[in-house]
């Protein structure tokens, strides 16, 4: 199916629904497959990296079998998604890095953070004024962050600032994947090639820069005798091709704000799931007590924003 036409103004309602669902169900999935490889294989960055080649192969295989009708490489396209890749590959890097160390439960509230992020980053391009309820629900997923923070056995320095980092640079991607994608007409596999291949040179140099390479690789093939970590290792793979198709159409289709609004939904179940399977959540009161303020903060930031929506609509222009 090509999705060439999405970035046009009238977009069907079938479509916006589905690729909301979609990235929703794709990113709750790739939270626990990637816990779940970074509990085995701590090389993060050449995991990135592999990723990155997949996706690249992938879309360039469907091109030229004819699976989608992608535009050829533009060097001034290039060049404006420069900035889009760089974002979005820390972005990656930084959250697979606070996996090592923050349980699913955290690491799911504090990226939840990020509708924070992107209404102050709205200030600086002008996306206009938000109601009392958006910035009230937005402080208490904040405020619920940090008391399930004061509550959190495991808690673990590197780990939090590793996902505060991502929250920033996953803010700026959403923005510039937004504003690239109904600029330029892109459609949101041709961004995600852009992306694919502009990473792998940046990723290169970081996996060597950091002495992965080439250790990450003998260890990699010596723990793809288990068939378990095999698995998982290629479902991170086509995950990780899922995952970035789904957020970049939600993005494009929707909007920046709808891809936030939709990944602090999704949290809810990730973080019911995450006190039970892959280490599972040590119980205190303080923290139990944060992760519901911190996920009604994210529901009522749903609604507010959606009321928003509407009422921005019966205003006659």
């Amino acid at each position: 199916m090509d999705y060439k036409d999405t970035t046009t103004t009238t977009t069907p309602p079938y479509l916006s629904l589905f690729a909301a669902l979609s990235y929703g169900i794709a990113s709750m999935a790739m939270v626990f497959i990637n816990k779940a490889i970074v509990m085995e294989y701590a090389h993060s960055m050449t995991l990135l990296t592999l990723q990155q080649i997949a996706t690249a192969l992938l879309i360039h295989l469907g091109r030229v079998m004819g699976w989608t009708r992608a535009k050829a490489l533009n060097v001034d396209t290039a060049k404006k998604l420069v900035l889009v890749s760089l974002f979005y590959n820390a972005n990656v890097a930084f959250a697979l890095a606070s996996l090592k160390g923050v349980n699913i439960p955290m690491y799911i509230a504090i990226k939840r953070l990020t509708p924070l992020a992107v209404l102050i980053a709205g200030l600086f391009y002008k996306k206009g004024k938000h109601s009392k309820q958006v910035i009230l629900s937005v402080s208490l997923t904040a405020a619920g962050v940090m008391i399930a923070a004061l509550g959190d056995f495991s808690f673990d320095f590197f780990g939090y600032t590793m996902a505060l980092v991502s929250v920033f640079f996953q803010t700026m991607y959403l923005v510039l994947v937004e504003r690239s994608g109904a600029e330029d007409g892109l459609s949101s596999i041709e961004i995600m090639f852009y992306n694919s291949l502009l990473s792998l040179p940046f990723l290169t140099f970081m996996i060597i820069v950091t002495g992965e390479f080439p250790t990450s690789l003998s260890l990699l093939y010596a723990k793809s005798a288990s068939l378990y970590f095999f698995v998982m290792f290629v479902l991170s793979l086509v995950m990780g091709i899922v995952l970035n198709y789904t957020m970049f159409l939600c993005t494009i289709v929707n909007s920046a704000l709808t891809t936030t609004i939709v990944g602090v939904l999704k949290g809810v179940g990730s973080t019911t799931l995450g006190f039970f399977i892959l280490g599972g959540v040590q119980v205190h009161f303080l923290n139990v007590s944060g992760l519901v303020i911190n996920t009604l903060g994210g529901l009522w930031y749903s609604l507010a924003k959606y009321q928003e929506k509407m009422r921005n609509k019966t205003i006659p222009r």
